[in-house]
């Protein structure tokens, strides 16, 4: 029975942890949804604005051919580098998804195909963390 408490003190002390404190970072905002429509001459996407963040770009490809959206920054001669995203090729009649990490400015939502105009979108300052926000995956 001694050998068990002996045992036991040690292993307790262990999982007392240590004393460095560990900085609580905030969670990122909720990921925003948007949709796009393909059609044969025009891309459409809605919501046009949102705050920066992760966006969740959702496609459904309604022309007649196959197409790979890009969802980029469009802004010429910035400070900071493009930030680009693209989706695998969408069949016709069909749908796609991209995910994008966005920071404030205008983006280009738009296909490879040059006679099927592009989208803009405007991504505000920051979306407020989700820290507080109960049932997200």
């Amino acid at each position: 029975m001694r050998r068990i408490v002996l045992l036991a003190v040690p292993i307790a002390l262990a999982g007392c942890g240590g004393s460095q404190t560990r900085e609580n970072h905030l969670r990122p905002p909720t990921p925003v949804t948007l949709t796009a429509a393909i059609h044969e001459d025009a891309v459409q996407v809605s919501p046009a604005r949102v705050g920066a963040g992760i966006v969740v770009l959702v496609v459904s490809n309604q022309s007649s051919s196959p197409q790979t959206v890009t969802f980029e920054t469009n802004e010429l001669g910035g400070a900071r580098g493009g930030t680009t995203a693209s989706s695998p090729e969408i069949a016709p009649r069909s749908t796609g998804r991209l995910t994008i990490h966005t920071r404030q400015g205008l983006y280009s939502v738009h296909t490879q195909d040059d006679a099927i105009r592009a989208a803009a979108v405007k991504i505000g300052p920051p979306r407020k963390s989700s820290q507080d926000d109960l049932l997200l995956p």
